[in-house]
């Protein structure tokens, strides 16, 4: 594996409320209230190795979600799947976007968060209350309101929808991401006690009551700002932040999952990330990027989260010795 392996061990500062748990099975079971309605239509391309499919399925409050699905040209036998969402701002993307899960052997589903991107999950339902800007700030002054409840929801439904396809074996199914989607992909393997892998890069949303002030960059500035524009909301608006942080979702995860974090991020600075990798409940690796940022350990990020994938997936052959050239 790419990267410097580390064992250390990061305490946090984060607390968890008393009805973490019951906050969370409670908002899961209102959004599995509503029918999931997964539909998957093809997606015509010019690509002769993999196949594209629009999936649409309801999300938090029957909001409707939409993903692409790619999966291996004619693949016919359940095929490993991988959930994956992006960074802060950023939606599932042109079609074409991301090739190297399908082009690996798994269906791959890229997921939208609602109301990021461009416009594909433009609805979110409205919630009130005073925001610095952003997504991150937005619904601060309720757990309940908060943008990210309804995010981390529709995770947990797309995991769900990928599971529902005759395609997908609904046992080998992992998720990914970077950055925010780093984040989301913590979240989930918390909330979903059966994944069979988590690939969590460089994530956000962590350590969230010291972000604040450890990070100067977009989009944790916007939390400094709302903190500092609203005084007396930040007792409350830190509450909320509790229930939503990667440091208490990992305690719960038991999925084996492959973190990794540049050192000089200024994004998600590695004192936020360190603390949710010590806190995380299973089989873990962290991979450490000394001389890099947020982009962490770019190709070779990638490179290491598809060997991790494939050792916990049973997926593909093992790696050939390299030819002395090609015939």
């Amino acid at each position: 594996m790419h990267g410097e392996i580390t064992t250390l061990d990061a305490p946090t500062t984060q607390t968890e409320p008393d009805d973490f748990d019951a906050f969370w099975a409670d908002t899961i079971a209102e959004t599995r209230s509503l029918p999931l309605d997964v539909t998957v239509t093809p997606h015509p391309t010019r690509l002769t190795q993999i196949d594209v499919y629009e999936v649409r399925f309801r999300g938090f409050a029957g909001t409707p979600i939409r993903a692409w699905l790619r999966v291996p040209h004619g693949a016919d036998a359940p095929l490993p799947g991988m959930v994956q969402f992006f960074g802060y701002g950023n939606g599932r993307g042109h079609a074409l976007r991301d090739l190297r899960w399908a082009a690996a052997g798994y269906a791959h589903l890229v997921v939208d968060a609602r109301g990021q991107g461009h416009g594909d999950t433009d609805d979110d339902h409205a919630d009130g209350g005073p925001s610095a800007g952003g997504f991150l700030t937005r619904g601060l002054r309720s757990p309940h309101e908060y943008y990210y409840r309804r995010v981390y929801a529709d995770a947990v439904r797309a995991v769900e929808a990928l599971r529902s396809l005759d395609l997908v074996d609904p046992a080998r199914v992992g998720v990914v991401g970077a950055s925010q989607g780093g984040g989301i992909a913590l979240a989930m393997a918390g909330l979903v006690p059966d994944l069979a892998v988590a690939v969590i890069q460089a994530p956000f949303l962590c350590e969230l009551d010291r972000a604040a002030t450890l990070s100067r960059e977009h989009p944790y500035s916007l939390l400094t700002q709302y903190l500092a524009d609203r005084r007396g909301d930040a007792t409350t608006a830190l509450d909320t932040l509790r229930y939503f942080d990667g440091v208490n979702h990992a305690k719960r995860a038991n999925a084996p999952a492959l973190l990794s974090t540049g050192m000089l991020d200024g994004i998600a600075p590695p004192e936020t990330v360190l603390p949710a990798f010590s806190a995380y409940g299973g089989e873990k690796t962290v991979v450490l990027w000394p001389y890099n940022g947020h982009e962490a350990g770019g190709d070779l990020d990638e490179e290491n989260a598809l060997d991790f994938a494939a050792q916990h997936l049973a997926v593909g052959a093992p790696l050939p010795a390299a030819a002395d050239s090609l015939r």
